[in-house]
């Protein structure tokens, strides 16, 4: 859910729900490193509800459309953490000697 304001569509909080801690300061690193940010932070508003807030402010750009860039990066980041891991495990099963298996 989005509050903005309709006069200025460049500076908005965005409530995100069932997401904590991982996701929002996650989402906060990948924005802040956006040439058209100026502003971004999030806060939880209470511990035991799952519910982040993030505020993004640009340089002129629509924040929504700015967020949606970053969730955008922030999944082909995640995207290439798994793939890279995925062919290391493939190169460690395919190097290793059956010698040095325990197989008792």
């Amino acid at each position: 859910m989005e509050h903005g304001s309709y006069k200025n569509p460049s500076a908005s909080t965005f409530s995100i729900t069932e997401e904590d801690h991982t996701l929002a300061n996650s989402l906060r690193f990948v924005l802040n490193k956006d040439p058209r940010v100026t502003f971004c932070g999030y806060s939880i508003p209470h511990p035991s509800e799952a519910k982040v807030n993030i505020r993004v402010q640009t340089t002129g750009e629509q924040a929504s459309e700015v967020l949606k860039d970053g969730c955008q990066n922030l999944m082909n980041m995640c995207g290439h953490v798994r793939k890279t891991f995925e062919d290391a495990v493939v190169e460690f099963k395919n190097n290793r000697s059956v010698d040095s298996m325990d197989v008792a």
